[in-house]
């Protein structure tokens, strides 16, 4: 899963998110949404990381996403 997957359907994804990421601010995400480096940087101020250490962290949690759809795949098949 990338960027773009996830903004295709970002309320399930900012609740899902949500549960990883509790500090997200709710009404900054609309904007948000609309660029991946604002929304890194916003996630590095609201949960005490660095930019790179939240960047690896988006990236550990889109790796998951991606894994859960294929598993949903596989079981629909």
């Amino acid at each position: 899963m990338d960027w773009s997957d996830l903004t295709q359907n970002w309320g399930a994804a900012f609740a899902r998110m949500k549960l990883r990421f509790p500090h997200l601010d709710d009404g900054s995400m609309p904007f948000l949404k609309l660029d991946r480096d604002r929304f890194e940087a916003h996630l590095a101020d609201t949960h005490q990381m660095t930019l790179d250490e939240a960047r690896q962290e988006f990236e550990d949690f889109l790796y998951i996403e991606t894994l859960a759809r294929e598993v949903g795949d596989a079981v629909h098949r």
